[in-house]
């Protein structure tokens, strides 16, 4: 069965979504956080056949997410590298992995623990917060329109139920 396209949608998530959203994508950007470079290693590192794994590079590369270079010239072989565009993917990947020890796995079965360099404590756990700096929760987001919102989206939003707006806020 052919994967949900959302190239049409109006929506931040779902464009993120279309290069992004296979589920070897992400994997294949947690393995060059890991430090994996080459072909061989992602493969190895992962399980993945050739043939989804040469597609899944490609599309990471055309979406300017992952490079491809020669590590050496005359050398036959590419080493793939994250691009600043890939590299802030960090968050979304450190999230994922926090709600899966969280809610999959459970805290005391986490594969992995992610620490400071500097002093190797682990990491806070992510959370969204206020441009002051405060955590916020869902009741405190709103929903508006941005500038890039189409004729469909302005519709949407003017129903409360897609705004999160009580009637008087």
């Amino acid at each position: 069965m052919a994967r949900k396209r959302f190239k049409e949608m109006n929506c931040a998530a779902a464009q993120a979504l279309e290069q992004i959203g296979d589920w070897w994508t992400l994997l294949l950007v947690r393995e060059a956080f890991y430090g994996t470079t080459t072909f061989s290693q992602f493969e190895e590192q992962l399980g993945i056949a050739k043939n989804v794994l040469t597609e899944r590079l490609s599309v990471l590369v055309a979406h300017g997410i992952m490079a491809r270079e020669r590590p050496k010239p005359g050398v036959d072989r590419y080493a793939y590298r994250l691009t600043k565009k890939g590299e802030a993917l960090m968050p979304v990947l450190v999230a994922l992995m926090q709600w899966g020890d969280r809610w999959v796995l459970g805290e005391d079965k986490a594969p992995l623990r992610i620490v400071d360099r500097r002093d190797k404590a682990p990491i806070a756990h992510l959370s969204v917060t206020s441009a002051s700096g405060h955590v916020l929760t869902i009741e405190d987001l709103r929903f508006r329109p941005g500038p890039g919102a189409n004729e469909a989206t302005l519709e949407r939003f003017q129903k409360a139920a897609y705004t999160r707006l009580p009637p008087d806020d």
